[in-house]
């Protein structure tokens, strides 16, 4: 019998304990690659969402906090609120291009959205949006909506359909092409019709902001603080800041799933030293007919990796399974409300998953394979 066939012989005799041990190790990597990919595909997201407001500079209620500012980019309404004349002062200072932005929610077909209120062709321009169907808005005081493709598919929206917001009525005018961004999963009225609808007559929520010159950055910053109470933070600040959040959490939750994956670490040593007990015999007699201690010590040592390379690939495709199916829940959770969460799997994150599950499993198994090779025939068959 060779070596393979000897391992396979002794994993699948006690099916009970072979099933456990995998277990262990499969549920480990699962949640670990679980995490991965969505803690990944987040982090895609968020940049994706700040790249795509196309502004430079984003201007708040002085007081705003990291969460507002994750508001912003899930496109979630925020509750603080600037004076409309804050927006006029910024706009007259020469090199900027502003747009403000009034979010609000409502409720359309019983689900609750995000209605974003904007200056219709001035937001177009700076956000190069293009239609996928339908029409632009015409006028700036017109009951219509522009509504994302992707909200669109959710709530069963269609040009030309009527909906109920807050006691008037809305025709659906036209539907966005996908941006991969918050825009997708937003209704747009111009800002006058929903700053009268929600009564915030004379307020936005914040303002967006390209500089003619990015080199001058810094001075359009004390510029703007200069003529107005508002807080003024870079694009690359907020998603650093966002990214910061994002990745607190997946450290914390990464770590539980290591705390996890070390835990099926000890199940696999228990096994093992539980095996090398029940087989002294059998290794004893193996060594009486010549079997040397390094082929004990690989027979073991095969006995773990194979553990951690079943459990591995099981691992992984539980683990991706996990992550489709989790992500519409994680994408209505507070923090992430409104972005697109889905599953980041890529050919090295399957490689490097089995790698480490084998890693742990064959470090696991050392210590019992070499009590196995440390007996002696005697030491074995008299025991």
């Amino acid at each position: 019998m060779n070596i393979l066939k000897l391992v396979s012989r002794n994993l699948f005799s006690r099916k009970g304990r072979f099933v456990f041990t995998l277990l262990g190790i499969t549920i480990g990597m699962a949640a670990f690659v679980a995490l991965l990919s969505l803690g990944s595909n987040m982090q895609s997201e968020v940049r994706q969402s700040a790249h795509s407001l196309g502004a430079n500079l984003i201007i708040t209620p002085e007081n705003f906090c990291v969460y507002n500012q994750v508001s912003i980019l899930t496109g979630d309404a925020v509750s603080e609120l600037l004076h409309y004349d804050t927006f006029e002062k910024i706009a007259d200072i020469d090199g900027l291009t502003v747009i403000p932005h009034l979010t609000q929610r409502a409720k359309v077909n019983d689900v609750s959205a995000v209605v974003v209120g904007i200056l219709p062709e001035q937001t177009k321009a700076f956000r190069s949006w293009e239609m996928n169907d339908g029409e632009y808005f015409t006028s700036q005081n017109e009951n219509a909506i522009v509504v994302g493709r992707g909200q669109a598919n959710i709530l069963g929206l269609q040009v030309g359909d009527i909906i109920p917001i807050r006691g008037e009525d809305f025709t659906i005018k036209g539907i966005l092409n996908t941006t991969r961004s918050n825009d997708d999963t937003i209704l747009f009225m111009p800002i006058s019709v929903i700053q009268r609808l929600y009564e915030k007559e004379g307020y936005v929520s914040y303002m967006s902001a390209k500089v003619d010159d990015m080199e001058k950055v810094e001075y359009y910053k004390a510029a703007i603080v200069d003529v107005a109470s508002v807080n003024v933070a870079t694009d690359e600040q907020i998603l650093s800041s966002v990214l910061s959040i994002i990745g607190s959490v997946n450290v914390t939750l990464q770590l539980v799933a290591g705390v996890a994956l070390i835990a099926a670490a000890f199940g696999i040593i228990n096994t093992m030293m539980t095996a090398i007990y029940e087989r002294r015999r059998e290794i004893g007699i193996m060594r009486a007919m010549g079997s040397k201690a390094s082929t004990i010590f690989k027979i073991f040592l095969l006995e773990s990796g194979l553990y951690g390379l079943l459990g591995g690939v099981i691992g992984v495709i539980v683990g991706i399974a996990v992550s489709v199916f989790a992500a519409p829940i994680i994408q209505g959770d507070a923090l992430l409300k409104g972005m697109e969460a889905g599953a980041n799997i890529n050919v090295m994150l399957v490689v490097t998953a089995i790698g480490f599950s084998l890693m742990i499993s064959i470090v696991s198994g050392l210590y019992p394979a070499w009590k196995a090779a440390k007996l002696t025939p005697v030491e074995a068959i008299n025991n």
